[in-house]
């Protein structure tokens, strides 16, 4: 009977043991090691949406609670689900540890998916006295973002100060032809806005120089037309923006397949226009 106790301990301690030196090794992973044990091997390899690719994010941060690019990993297939509540929780904890990364991304985030403008451009603010004045995150400027949440905002002159800011950027860095053309539509569509008609056009023919088959600017461009008295140039215009919507011609940055962009038009606006002409 002692024998069998004894054996019992043992083996106890043996798989206490054993477990603790699995434990301890884990630990030692560096954090190339982790991505590539749990997401390169693992998450990456399955759909963002599935339950397995969550599973993979917890047991690489129960490896590491201190990664934050695990954090926003494990955020960002809540956002193109719209589960955004959700998504913030792990991407606060990834600015939390790494603000001088994620500040910006966050901002983002807040502006395209989850559209709490006011703590965007908080968020934007923060990432320039963190990062750079003249910074840019997912392809744009900080200067678009901050305008496009106070385009939402209703406050169009500041939308045009900083689409028109960022405008500058790209021209002053690369040249005229590097003008990102959402920038011109967004500034077109503040100015619009401000009923400033003749100008609002000006803006989106940039915009469908460098964009021609651009349905929402021709749809914006109509309804300037139409407000202006250009009436057949505005017909003709809200023909062609009709033929090349139809064609799938519209906001085509990548995250559009999951969100909305401010005023991306829809086929019911084409046919009020067209009715109402105004």
């Amino acid at each position: 009977m002692r024998y069998f106790i004894y054996l019992i301990i043992l083996l106890t301690s043996c798989s206490t043991s054993e477990q603790n030196n699995s434990d301890t090794k884990m630990r030692e992973l560096t954090d190339d090691q982790i991505v590539k044990r749990y997401l390169e091997n693992g998450a990456w390899k399955i759909r963002y949406f599935s339950p397995e690719y969550q599973l993979y994010l917890d047991s690489a941060i129960a490896v590491n609670l201190n990664l934050a690019y695990l954090y926003q990993q494990k955020a960002m297939p809540y956002f193109k689900q719209g589960k955004h509540e959700l998504g913030l929780k792990s991407l606060d904890r990834a600015v939390e540890l790494d603000p001088q990364s994620y500040i910006d991304y966050r901002a983002f985030i807040k502006c395209i998916f989850a559209r709490t403008y006011h703590e965007s451009i908080q968020d934007f603010k923060t990432a320039k006295k963190l990062k750079v004045e003249n910074g840019v995150v997912m392809d744009h400027t900080y200067d678009f973002y901050i305008g496009l949440c106070y385009l939402q905002l209703g406050d169009f002159s500041k939308s045009l100060h900083f689409l028109e800011n960022s405008i500058d950027q790209a021209r002053k860095a690369n040249g005229e032809n590097w003008i990102h053309f959402l920038d011109l539509f967004y500034a077109g569509i503040a100015t619009q806005e401000l009923n400033r008609h003749q100008e609002a056009i000006l803006y989106f023919d940039k915009a469908l120089t460098n964009y021609p088959a651009f349905s929402d600017a021709k749809y914006y461009k109509a309804l300037s037309l139409f407000r202006t008295g250009q009436l057949n140039l505005a017909e003709e215009t809200l023909t062609e923006c009709e033929v090349d919507f139809k064609k799938g011609y519209t906001i085509n940055e990548d995250n559009a397949v999951y969100v909305t962009y401010p005023y991306q038009i829809k086929q019911f606006y084409i046919d009020v226009l067209r009715l109402k002409k105004w």
